[in-house]
C-alpha cells in the first residue's frame, strides 16, 4: 500500500461515521479509531483543551490528521502565521508532517489568527484545535 493510498483510506475514514477500523494484511496491520487519545486520563485535560474549552463559542482551525505540527517550512524560516495575521482563504497556516510525508494545513476562510494553540514540534491527533481565529 503506497502513502497515498493509506491517507486516502485515512481521509474517508475521518468522513466517516465508522469509531475505529482495522486492516490487516500479511504484510502490515493498520488501525483508526476515534476518541482515543487522552481517554487514560479523563481527570487531567491537556493544555490546549483546557486553553479552548473556555472559548468555545471561537471557531478553530483543526488537525485534520494525526501527526507533528510544524509552524514553519523549515527551522530556520519564519512560522507561516502570528497571532494578528490576516490570512486568506486556502493559506498555508501550518505543516503536519505524518509518516514522512508533509501535509498543508489550509485556512478555512479570510481570518484573523486569534491564537496559535500549538507548539512546533508539538504531536496532534485528528480534530485537534490548533488555531483560534476571527473571521474577517
Amino acid at each position: 500500500m503506497t502513502n497515498q493510498e493509506i491517507f486516502s483510506l485515512m481521509d474517508r475514514f475521518e468522513r466517516s461515521s465508522l469509531q475505529s477500523m482495522k486492516l490487516s494484511t500479511q504484510e502490515y496491520t493498520i488501525e483508526l479509531s476515534r476518541g482515543v487519545f487522552g481517554a487514560a486520563i479523563p481527570d487531567a485535560p491537556t493544555p490546549a483543551a483546557a486553553e479552548v474549552s473556555h472559548e468555545s463559542t471561537s471557531p478553530c482551525i483543526t488537525a485534520p490528521l494525526v501527526g507533528t505540527y510544524y509552524a514553519a517550512s523549515a527551522p530556520d524560516q519564519s512560522p507561516f502565521v502570528a497571532v494578528g495575521d490576516r490570512v486568506a482563504k486556502g493559506q498555508t497556516v501550518c505543516l503536519i508532517e505524518a509518516m514522512k510525508m508533509m501535509s498543508e494545513v489550509p485556512a478555512p476562510c479570510d481570518c484573523v489568527i486569534e491564537e496559535i494553540l500549538k507548539a512546533n514540534g508539538d504531536l496532534v491527533s485528528f480534530g485537534e484545535p490548533l488555531f483560534r481565529y476571527r473571521t474577517v
